[in-house]
């Protein structure tokens, strides 16, 4: 295969492709900022040489805390070209814990989003060598004054990004990504033509859920790959989705939660939404009323549902457009079959392959899976196993390939899109002077598709208030993390070996329901 025919696997093969074949075109765009990929091409050289002015070379992290941003795209695509590793921070954390990720990635320079200064101060302090930290608009003025210069490129298995997971253990693992992992998959589905892997060269995609998390990035690296316009917007609102629709957007990716919000805004009945191709939802399936009233209120587009987590680059499994029907139907309720080049298996715990419709753990064999886990070799060797990523989502799998999510394996809550994991809520709690012992479970709820409720036995002769034990929590952890509310229990259930069993304190929250993830 000559050079030209080969596939393109790196971001500076695309930015090059792009800037010559579509150079007038939007790349970017954010509110009345736009830069198009020719500006891209040229531009990023220039972050490239500030990059390396401030000690930042291959294999190097460097760090984004904010809100999602034309800059932080712009950032991300450069550092990509030659093999600097973008970190984006979840904005939301609170200070210790963005200074654990800092600490771990030991990242040479924080940029940081406007508004995140004071934030990223608080979490340097915490730490003996803390990161260079450049604002917005120092980093604007320094990359206007670098040269365009040549660099060398990196290859299709050089790290790019890593994206930090909520710990089972209490610290989150940062999952390393490889330029190859980012595109790979693109090859296979544009073989197989399916529609929604076919981009007309006028489209565009929003991204507004958050960067730190694969949803987010992902959708910028999508709209690379394809060569369209990726509009920006800070944070997911109902209204900015519905100004997206205005400016014409054709694909967003969105939690059903959101979605929900957007369909039930008071503009959503006005506002034009006949360009919108396909709407990608994921972190759980849909409601079948929300469905009914989604494709009411967008009625040109497919909807498609997209599993997958930040250890597979997002997507291993989809729910295809002809699988979602308005009068509902059982595959609606799977998480879809493997998209193409993913091969999935559920397997027992003897590592065999388990026969169809008995459930066992969820494993995805695929180009995109992680590299690693960034400094965890027992992690990584425990996670990924002869090439296969094993999910610790618990399902089973029809005899037409669909794959039914009944149970996590390893006890994480998802929240609005957001991964909670109980351990490390345990751990901020525990501290409470009044708690003996606490368990945290996931409990069902309309609006987030899981709220996190404690479980708390009080030490002998203390009393437990359940708003003290919130305001506790949310010192030290995200809001998103703080438990929505407190059981006081007399005893806590557990095994024979004394484990904690989280599946009876939650069963009678999730009675009368098929599974329990919701």
């Amino acid at each position: 295969m000559d050079q030209a025919s080969a596939p393109k696997l790196t971001f500076d093969q695309f930015i090059r492709h792009w800037a010559q074949e579509r150079g007038d075109n939007v790349a970017l765009e954010e509110g009345d900022d736009a830069l198009t990929f020719g500006q891209l091409d040229q531009r990023s050289r220039q972050i490239i040489a500030m990059l390396k002015a401030n000690g930042a070379l291959k294999g190097d992290r460097i760090a984004w805390l904010g809100k999602n941003a034309r800059h932080y795209f712009e950032l991300f695509y450069s550092a990509a070209r030659v093999g600097v590793v973008t970190v984006p921070i979840g904005w939301r954390l609170a200070a210790p814990e963005i200074a654990y990720i800092l600490q771990d990635t030991g990242a040479k320079i924080l940029f940081t989003g406007e508004g995140f200064g004071e934030l990223a101060s608080k979490s340097c302090s915490q730490l003996d060598a803390p990161p260079r930290v450049m604002g917005q608009s120092e980093a604007l003025a320094a990359i206007e004054q670098a040269p365009a210069d040549g660099f060398e490129a990196a290859g299709p298995h050089d790290a790019v990004l890593q994206l930090y997971t909520s710990g089972t253990t209490g610290n989150p693992k940062g999952a390393v990504l490889t330029n190859a992992n980012l595109f790979s998959l693109r090859v296979p589905s544009e073989v197989e033509q399916q529609p929604w892997s076919v981009f007309d060269e006028e489209e565009a995609i929003l991204v507004c859920m958050p960067c730190a998390h694969i949803g987010g990035t992902g959708l910028g690296i999508m709209a690379m790959g394809a060569g369209i316009r990726s509009i920006v917007q800070a944070e997911f609102t109902p209204d900015g989705v519905l100004d997206a629709f205005e400016q014409g957007i054709t694909r967003l990716f969105i939690v059903p939660a959101a979605l929900q919000m957007v369909v039930q805004h008071p503009r959503a009945k006005d506002t034009d939404m006949s360009a919108v191709k396909y709407v990608l939802y994921g972190a759980a399936p849909i409601p079948l009323e929300l469905l009914r009233e989604a494709v009411r209120t967008i009625p040109d587009a497919g909807f498609l549902q997209c599993y997958g987590m930040t250890e597979t680059t997002g997507t291993i499994a989809a729910l295809p457009p002809e699988d979602h029907s308005l009068e509902g139907n059982e595959r609606m309720k799977s998480a879809g079959k493997a998209v193409p080049g993913a091969e999935l298996k559920i397997i027992g715990e003897d590592g065999e392959e388990l026969p169809r419709g008995e459930v066992g753990e969820l494993v995805c064999k695929s180009p995109s899976n992680m590299a690693c886990y960034w400094n965890l070799p027992d992690a990584t060797e425990s996670s990924l196993r002869d090439g296969w990523m094993h999910t610790g989502d618990a399902a089973y799998m029809d005899d037409d390939g669909y794959v039914f999510i009944q149970d996590r394996i390893k006890d994480m809550i998802i929240t609005g899109g957001e991964n909670v994991y109980p351990a490390q809520v345990e751990s901020a709690i525990y501290g409470h002077p009044s708690v003996g012992e606490v368990a945290v479970i996931g409990v069902p709820d309309e609006r987030w598709g899981e709220a996190v409720k404690a479980c708390i036995v009080p030490k002998p002769g203390a009393d437990i208030d359940p708003d003290q034990i919130i305001a506790w929590t949310s010192e030290r952890l995200a809001k998103f993390k703080v438990p929505k509310s407190v059981d006081v229990i007399d005893v806590m259930p557990r095994n024979a070996s004394g484990k904690i069993l989280r599946k009876d304190l939650r069963a009678p929250y999730w009675e009368g329901r098929e599974r329990q993830v919701n």
